[in-house]
């Protein structure tokens, strides 16, 4: 399992793919009961945060389902989708969540 660092208040998420691999992860050890990173770091957000604005991009039609979707198994996975042919689809899903995304995460100073 990725090692999950969280950012500080003072120094936020330097991307929204950064949150979004963070955000995947500490709801993998939240799942499992693991505390994700064996310390009390401060964190610009809690990773409901970062699924609330997600949520809210699909139900006001910004992203849809399959974004949603190729969010959560690349996301899972702690990698962008690259390189393969069967990852070009969700290569395009992808870039077109973190546009509507990052904006979003940069207003609530979740990310620089």
């Amino acid at each position: 399992m990725p090692n999950c660092v969280a950012a500080t208040h003072e120094n936020p998420f330097a991307t929204a793919e950064e949150a979004w691999f963070w955000t995947m992860c500490a709801l993998r050890a939240r799942h499992n009961r693991t505390n994700s990173n064996g310390s009390r770091v401060a964190r610009p957000c809690d990773p409901d945060d970062v699924l609330l604005c997600v949520d809210r991009l699909y139900r006001n039609h910004r992203i849809t389902l399959s974004h949603a979707t190729a969010l959560r198994t690349w996301g899972e996975r702690q990698e962008a989708p690259a390189g393969t042919r069967t990852a070009a689809a969700d290569r395009d899903l992808w870039h077109e969540a973190f546009a509507q995304l990052t904006p979003v995460l940069r207003s609530k100073g979740i990310v620089r």
